[in-house]
C-alpha cells in the first residue's frame, strides 16, 4: 500500500479542508448552541457534490473510493461534528438502499433529490430492545392487499424530524426475517416521536420514530425478496464502521490543534505552557495516537476500495480510531484545565461530541468480539 495521498485526494482533501475552515468551524459553535439541524450548510455540502461522491457516475455520483471520501468527511469532523454526523448519514445508510434496490420513480423521486441535498433520508434499525442484537428487532410488516402494514417502535433515529423518508427494518413473512421497507414522510401510520435529548452533537436531532398500522405499498419494499434485509445490512458494516472512524479522526485532529494553540499561548511561570515537559508529554502522546489511528483507517479504506478482505481491519480501525479520539479530546481539556470547562472555548464540544463515535457502528465491546473471533480462526 502506498501511504501518500495522490494528487486526486490530497485535492479532494484540501477542498474540503477550506470548506470546514471558511464555512463550518465559523458557524459551529452558534450551531451545536442553537440545538437546530444545520440545513443551510447541509445544502451546501449537497451542492459541493459530497452527497455523491461514494454512487457511480451513472447513477448521478462522482464515483470515487471509500478512502477520497473519508478524507472528505474527517474535514468536515473537523468543523463540526453534528454536520458530520448528518451528512454522512446522508451520504450513505440514509441512501444507499434506494440506490441498490429502489425502482425508477423512487430513483427519481427520493434518490436523485437527495444526491442533491433537496431531500433527507433517515435508516429507522435501532429499537428499544434492540442494539447490536439484529435477531432482537421487533417491529413487524405484515402482507395485506397492495402491501404491508408496519408495526413497532424504532429509537436512536438520526434526523429523523427533518427526513423527508425513512427506510425501516421490520421482520415479515412466516419466517420473520428482516425486510427492508421505504417510508415516505405524511403516510398514515407514521409518527416521529419524542426529541432526545443528548450531551453531544446537539444540532443532529435524534428522535424516536412509531409505527401503528402503516401501510407500506408493495412498490416500497426495496428487499427482491422477504428476509434479505439482514444480508444486505452486514454487507454495509465495515464502510459504516470506517467513516464512524473518519470522523472521530476529524475531531480529534480538532482538539490537538486546539491544545497545542492554548499550550503555546497560556503563560505560567514566566513562560509558554508548551515549555513544560508535563505539557510536552501529552501533546507528543495525542500526537502519535492521532497518526497511528489515520493510517489504520486509511489502510481499512484502502482495502475496502481494492476489494480486499477488510471486515477485520474495518472493526480495528473503528475501534482504534474511536478509543483514541476519546483520550485525546480528554487529554485537551486537561490541558486546557478550567477553560477545557468552559463553553466559550472548542474543546467541551469535542470532548461531548467525541462519545457520539464510540457509539455508531457498534460499541467498543462489540467491536472486540468481532476482532477476536477473526484472529482466532
Amino acid at each position: 500500500m502506498n501511504f501518500d495521498l495522490s494528487d486526486d485526494q490530497r485535492a479532494i482533501r484540501d477542498s474540503f479542508a477550506r470548506f470546514c475552515d471558511e464555512r463550518i468551524a465559523p458557524q459551529a459553535a452558534a450551531i451545536d448552541e442553537a440545538h437546530a439541524f444545520p440545513m443551510a450548510l447541509f445544502r451546501e455540502l449537497g451542492d459541493l457534490g459530497f452527497f455523491a461522491m461514494r454512487y457511480p457516475e451513472e447513477a448521478g455520483g462522482s464515483g470515487v473510493g471509500l478512502q477520497e471520501f473519508s478524507l472528505a468527511l474527517e474535514e468536515i469532523a473537523r468543523g463540526s461534528m453534528s454536520l458530520a454526523g448528518a451528512v454522512a448519514m446522508q451520504s450513505l445508510m440514509g441512501t444507499k438502499f434506494l440506490h441498490l434496490l429502489g425502482n425508477a420513480d423512487i430513483q427519481q423521486r427520493l434518490f436523485q433529490p437527495a444526491l442533491r441535498g433537496e431531500k433527507i433520508g433517515a435508516i429507522c434499525m435501532t429499537e428499544p430492545n434492540s442494539g447490536s442484537d439484529l435477531d432482537s428487532i421487533a417491529t413487524t410488516a405484515r402482507k395485506v392487499e397492495g402491501g404491508y402494514l408496519l408495526n413497532g417502535q424504532k429509537t436512536w433515529i438520526t434526523s429523523a424530524p427533518v427526513a423527508d423518508f425513512f427506510t425501516v427494518f421490520a421482520k415479515a413473512g412466516e419466517a420473520k426475517k428482516l425486510t427492508i421497507f421505504l417510508v415516505e414522510k405524511g403516510m398514515p401510520g407514521l409518527t416521529v416521536g419524542r426529541a432526545i435529548h443528548k450531551m453531544g452533537v446537539w444540532a443532529l436531532p435524534t428522535s424516536e420514530v412509531a409505527f401503528n398500522e402503516c401501510l407500506v405499498p408493495d412498490t416500497h419494499r426495496l428487499s427482491k425478496e422477504e428476509g434479505d434485509g439482514e444480508g444486505h445490512l452486514r454487507k454495509t458494516l465495515a464502510e459504516i464502521r470506517i467513516i464512524t472512524a473518519a470522523m472521530a479522526l476529524g475531531v480529534a485532529r480538532a482538539a490537538l490543534a486546539e491544545a497545542v494553540r492554548y499550550a503555546s499561548e497560556r503563560q505560567q511561570f514566566g513562560k509558554p505552557i508548551n515549555r513544560f515537559q508535563a505539557i510536552q508529554m501529552k501533546l507528543a502522546e495525542m500526537a502519535t495516537e492521532l497518526e497511528a489511528a489515520t493510517q489504520l483507517v486509511r489502510y481499512a479504506a484502502w482495502l475496502k476500495d481494492a476489494a480486499k478482505p477488510h471486515h477485520k481491519e474495518a472493526a480495528m480501525a473503528k475501534l482504534n480510531a474511536t478509543e483514541a479520539a476519546a483520550r485525546i479530546c480528554d487529554q485537551a481539556a486537561r490541558i486546557l484545565a478550567s477553560y477545557g470547562y468552559a463553553m466559550e472555548f472548542p474543546v467541551q464540544r469535542y470532548l461531548r461530541d467525541v462519545r457520539f463515535t464510540l457509539i455508531g457502528g457498534g460499541t467498543s465491546e462489540i467491536l472486540k468480539l468481532i476482532i477476536a473471533k477473526e484472529v482466532s480462526h
